[in-house]
């Protein structure tokens, strides 16, 4: 959208004090199963703090094949509802660039939301995974998904009902905006979008004989070999912890990643 300024058209300024938290449901797995997007804002007050908006939506989309009986056991959207909504290409960019732009998009586990949210539709804005950043701000926690922290931490404000039903597009984003709240107010943007960017730094152990256990209490040995590992936060994790004890070995293996990948 343009605006007349002085006789001047000019492009209106991004909305440098608001977050879109989306939420994705599909129809399977396909490049463009997309049946429906929610949404809720996070803004920043006057007096410097992060609150969650008034501003919330949801829309359903046509995936333009049928639902997968798998998916729809999830979030229990039927075919016949999306069968006259606009195709995900025709609504996207609306939502994810919606006027006055945002200062960033967020979701849990972003990397989901991003296979669709294309810089396409996204106009390359910026990216906060509140699944990553949790286990950054909270690693004491038992398990990080987004139900389960809402539980765990009771988020102040949180309205039961709007938040209802879960694996619905708009309800799993109010919540996840409760999360984002309180992350922005306990740590800063720019570090939020920075933790984003690299892989989950788990807390512990994710499987294996060693499960349960935190980093710091496993030899040189087990480290070198989850630095090996085929899941990028696994590798992340024992690489993290290899440099925090500054051990020489961690170049062998960071070298032992880039030998596979060449």
């Amino acid at each position: 959208m343009l605006i007349e300024s002085s006789g001047i058209l000019v492009k209106p300024v991004a909305h440098k004090t608001r977050i879109r938290v989306v939420d994705l449901e599909t129809a399977g797995n396909g490049p463009n199963d997309v049946c429906e997007i929610g949404w809720q804002d996070v803004v920043l007050s006057h007096d410097g703090g992060w609150r969650v908006d008034d501003e919330r939506g949801s829309l359903l989309i046509n995936p333009g094949r049928p639902i997968s009986p798998e998916t729809m056991a999830i979030h229990h959207i039927l075919d016949a509802e999306v069968a006259t909504a606009p195709f995900w290409k025709e609504i996207a960019s609306s939502v994810l660039q919606p006027e006055g732009g945002v200062m960033a998009l967020a979701a849990h586990r972003a990397s989901f939301e991003q296979r669709y949210c294309t810089p396409r539709f996204a106009g390359g804005a910026a990216w906060i995974c509140t699944w990553k950043c949790a286990l950054r701000l909270w690693p004491e926690l038992p398990r990080f998904s987004n139900q389960m922290l809402r539980y765990l931490r009771m988020p102040e404000g949180l309205v039961h009902a709007i938040g209802l039903p879960a694996h619905r597009a708009m309800p799993d984003a109010y919540v996840t905006a409760h999360h984002l709240r309180d992350m922005l107010n306990e740590s800063t943007f720019e570090q939020l979008v920075k933790w984003s960017s690299e892989p989950g730094l788990l807390p512990r152990v994710p499987s294996g004989p060693a499960r349960g256990k935190s980093w710091d209490r496993l030899d040189i040995a087990a480290l070198q070999a989850f630095a090996c590992d085929r899941d990028a936060d696994v590798r992340f994790s024992a690489e993290t912890e290899l440099r925090r004890r500054g051990d020489a070995d961690v170049k062998v293996a960071d070298e032992a990643e880039q030998g596979t990948l060449l």
